[in-house]
């Protein structure tokens, strides 16, 4: 079944361009503008300033795990009738449903080791971890009891193991780690009676019935929904970021004409907050008080906006795991973090287990490749922010204080030396300490027109250009 079970990578959904400053065979999503003229942010002191830190940790990781990573398919789209969806092997929509939903009764990830996986993700870089509670198929990766529809419920096999509440388990061991973690959710859940009521067939991601006509069992949903989200934030310990996803399900008054799918994020966010008052939320793509930040999909903002954002970016072509699926190398990641940073934004990098709860070695690779080069240069990604130019072709531009600026030179795939000679704009006044980040070695430098040249010696040129991402810290 699990060769049989495939979906269709859609064009439309993972369109990439080239950007000139990557190297030649580096795909980065394409820049678009994102409006900021309805945000709100949070209103009260602990978000307020659990956001800032948010916004200093740069670097997160989106894990994608459930029924989906047991069969190697694009998360539970699949189950979503419609036309862009492709299902093959299969010739009828009932088969694959029936086939997808009975993956739990050997979804048996036993390879599962939270406290590894902590520690390759603090290896890496990441700051803050985000992990699937349940996507839009409903199924639960920790132990609700508004459902039976759950890797720990007592009739599958991973119920018997000695940490069945998955999501509990790797936060717990991220903690551990010193990592923020934040809860990934389902707004929409494809299994529940009160969403896609057996009465009638789906038709689209959306309830199968009029809830005008049926607003009781709406009613019920949205109660389910509300339960299901107190429980996430009662009974997982201190929880950083609520991410909240499918965001069609929306009020009326935001929802464009379709049906008022309210499930009162008021309540849901004030009741979160009652016990978890530093919680982020973000309700992402319903712009609104309750979208704390912004979260373009697979996408980098043209420009720097003033409120803060995120770019959440798959490593491979998936949000979870695939067979044969291509992985970004470790310089691709680091030239699209260093993009995104420069414009004051953060990436969430998303990656997924195999149903066994284990990654690829790929996956492991490049994380590690990313994590050797934040180890001498992050300095200048962490807590920085975004400074004009922002950025010149290949070279990038971060700031810390009034008195730091960094420059990142991005070298391309066909550059055999990095240039003798980089200007650094900055407004910085008196003598400056000019150095490579990565060695503490000092440069010489000449004044310029709005700001400084710096000389690479001939010497370190063509070794340079081997390295993703070039540092030259200046300060006053």
């Amino acid at each position: 079944m699990a060769n049989k079970l495939k979906l269709a990578l859609i064009a439309c959904c993972f369109s990439t361009v080239t950007l000139s400053h990557a190297q030649g065979d580096i795909m980065l999503p394409e820049n678009v503008k994102t409006p900021y003229d309805s945000y709100v942010g949070p209103k009260d002191k602990p978000a307020k300033e659990n956001l800032a830190k948010w916004r200093d940790y740069k670097f997160g990781v989106l894990i994608h795990m459930g029924l989906y990573s047991q069969l190697g398919v694009i998360e539970s789209w699949g189950l979503a009738p419609e036309d862009w969806v492709t299902r093959n092997g299969y010739e009828d929509y009932e088969s694959y449903a029936s086939d997808y939903r009975g993956a739990r009764f050997s979804f048996n990830p036993t390879h599962l080791d939270s406290e590894k996986w902590a520690k390759m993700f603090k290896s890496a870089g990441f700051k803050y971890l985000v992990f699937t509670s349940k996507h839009h198929d409903g199924f639960c990766m920790y132990d609700s009891k508004f459902t039976d529809f759950k890797i720990t419920n007592p009739n599958l096999p991973y119920a018997k193991n000695s940490k069945p509440d998955v999501l509990k388990d790797v936060m717990d061991a991220s903690r551990k780690e010193g990592l923020a973690v934040g809860i990934y959710f389902s707004k929409p859940d494809w299994n529940s009676q009160d969403f896609w009521w057996k009465y009638y067939p789906p038709k689209d991601r959306n309830p199968n019935y009029n809830i005008k006509d049926h607003p009781e069992r709406w009613q019920s949903f949205v109660k389910y929904t509300q339960n299901q989200l107190d429980e996430l934030t009662s009974n997982y310990g201190k929880v950083d970021i609520l991410w909240l996803d499918g965001g069609w399900i929306r009020p009326a008054s935001n929802a464009k004409g379709r049906q008022n799918l309210d499930i009162n994020m008021k309540h849901i966010v004030d009741n979160a907050r009652k016990k978890q008052p530093e919680l982020i939320v973000v309700d992402r793509t319903v712009s609104g008080e309750y979208e704390d930040f912004l979260t373009p999909e697979r996408r980098v903002l043209e420009k720097p906006i003033p409120v803060p954002w995120e770019s959440c970016i798959t490593l491979g072509g998936a949000w979870g795991w695939v067979p044969n699926d291509k992985y970004k190398s470790g310089t691709q990641v680091i030239q699209l973090l260093t993009g995104i940073v420069a414009k004051g934004g953060n990436l969430l990098l998303g990656v997924g287990p195999d149903g066994k709860g284990e990654f690829e070695p790929k996956i492991k690779q490049t994380l590690a490749e990313v994590g050797k080069w934040l180890d001498v240069n992050g300095d200048a990604i962490y807590a920085t922010k975004p400074i004009l130019p922002y950025s010149e072709g290949n070279l990038y531009y971060t700031s810390k204080g009034e008195k730091t600026v960094f420059g990142i030179y991005l070298p391309t795939a066909t550059e055999k030396e990095i240039p003798s000679q980089i200007v650094i704009k900055n407004s910085l006044k008196g003598k400056l300490n000019v150095m490579l980040l990565a060695n503490k070695q000092k440069l010489n430098y000449k004044n310029v027109n709005g700001g400084i040249s710096v000389t690479i010696p001939n010497s370190l040129r063509a070794e340079l250009a081997k390295q993703a991402g070039v540092v030259i810290k200046v300060s006053a």
